[in-house]
């Protein structure tokens, strides 16, 4: 008889201990999985909003869930069609562009085998100023 009490004890006890497994960081797989899919749908609207496009919102973020991110992505563009909410551009894009060189008229040019002319190289120099001593 002894036992049966112990065990009636012990049972209660170790449901209690038990029931405090998230204070011990034991994470429950339903709250991760909730907590991956919301993240998925806030970078797919982040996407959305700064004018990316669908494909290169999954290059960028691998480890979300392509539907998670599709779903927010969805969502952002109807919600941003029904209030006429237009793109904001991302400041920083992951492939920066060289800037481009600037294009030198045909005129302006030199052509080959010619010597360029003092002229026509450079502008006449201007007199100094009145009342300026030249440096």
């Amino acid at each position: 008889m002894p036992s049966f009490h112990r065990l009636a004890l012990l049972v209660p006890a170790c449901g209690l201990l038990l029931a405090g497994c998230e204070q011990l960081g034991i994470e429950d797989p339903a709250k991760i999985e909730a907590a991956r899919e919301a993240e998925g749908r806030a970078v797919g609207g982040a996407c959305r909003h700064s004018g990316r496009a669908l494909e290169d919102c999954y290059k960028l973020n691998a480890k979300a869930s392509k539907a998670a991110i599709y779903a927010g992505w969805r969502d952002m563009d109807a919600y941003m069609r029904e209030n006429n909410i237009a793109v904001v551009p991302s400041g920083g894009s992951t492939a920066k562009k060289a800037p481009a060189p600037e294009a030198v008229p045909a005129e302006a040019a030199p052509k080959a085998g010619a010597t360029p002319s003092s002229s026509a190289a450079e502008p006449p120099a201007q007199p100094p100023a009145p009342g300026r001593k030249s440096a």
